[in-house]
Order: C-alpha cells, then structure tokens, then sequence
C-alpha cells in the first residue's frame, strides 16, 4: 500500500470562488482582488493560491461578459488581463510576506493583505500611467472605497477560515492507495 495525501482545501477554494461571483454581480470592477491572492495565499498551497486567483479572476470575467455587459473591445480585454497580473502580482507578495513570519497570526496575515493590495493597486497605477489612461480611478476617496471593500472581505473571509480551522478541518488527508499489482496470499 502506499500513501496519498489529497488536497481537502478544495472545499474553500470553490467557496471563495462562488463568493466571488457574488462580489463580481453587486461591485463589477472592484472585485476584491488583493483580497481573495491574500487569502489563497495565506489559507493554501502556494499552486493552489495561484489557482485560487486565476480561478477568481475568470469567473470575474465571465460574469462581467455574460452577466454585466462588458464591452466586447480590445481595450475591456486588456483591462482584464492586466486585472490577471495584478491578481498574480498580489499572490505573489502575499506569499512572500507569508515566508518571513513562522507563524499565520493576525499581524502576518494583516501585513500579507496590505502587501497584496499594494501590488495590486501598484501595478495598475502603473498600467493607467503607461498607457495615459484617466487617473480620477485613484483619487485617495476611490482607493480607500477599494481598500475598505478588500480589508472587510479579507477580514470576514480569514476570520472564518480561523474559525473552521478551529474546529478541526484539515487541508490534507491521508488515503491508502493499494499497489499497482495484486497482492497475492502467500500461503499458496
């Protein structure tokens, strides 16, 4: 017999994924993004968070094409993948911001949110400046509009986590997986 460990975090990924098809249908365009890269990158694997935020990101996009109707131009689908690298920006800061501390306490899991939001925010600033685009979206009344919407759903969405994980749920399991070849008895 050998030994596999099955990934049971599957569970909360397709919960922050239809959680964030609620946010994409009541806020459009500020989806919490930074929020849900910090979250998969403090509550899962490094893969699994980076799965996570392509996963929230596309279901995103889908919901602002079928449900919202996004414009169907090259410049929304630009927007988009630059909402993807910033998504995969804000895992990745997270997740270095999850490296330095031992611990997922509150205080790593505070600096690994602001971390993500600020690479989030960054890169795009960074894309409205290149491409000379209206910088009105980053007045400090609109940002701390996003920065509230991505500090309540991290907050909610990490408290509950804690709170589940309390209560004994594991992310990995142990499943006996039986040899490729037969075991014959050996009294024969």
């Amino acid at each position: 017999m050998r030994t596999l460990f099955l990934s049971q975090a599957w569970p909360w990924q397709l919960f922050l994924i239809f959680a964030s098809l609620f946010f994409s249908l009541g806020l459009a365009c500020a989806v919490p993004l930074a929020a849900f890269a910090a979250l998969g990158a403090l509550t899962l694997p490094r893969g699994a968070a980076f799965g996570l935020i392509s996963a929230v990101w596309l279901t995103n996009q889908i919901a602002g094409y079928t449900l919202l109707s996004y414009p169907l131009d090259g410049r929304t689908a630009a927007w988009g993948f630059a909402l993807a690298t910033a998504g995969v920006l804000a895992t990745i800061a997270a997740l270095s911001v999850k490296a330095r501390f031992r611990k997922s306490g509150i205080r790593a899991a505070g600096l690994a949110f602001l971390a993500a939001f600020a690479a989030y925010e960054g890169f795009l600033f960074g894309i409205t400046l290149a491409f000379k685009s209206d910088l009105s979206a980053y007045e400090p009344t609109v940002i701390g509009r996003i920065l509230a919407i991505n500090a309540a759903a991290f907050a909610m969405f990490f408290l509950l986590h804690r709170f589940a994980s309390a209560f004994g749920s594991s992310v990995e399991t142990a499943v006996e997986i039986p040899s490729r070849r037969p075991q014959w008895p050996s009294t024969i």
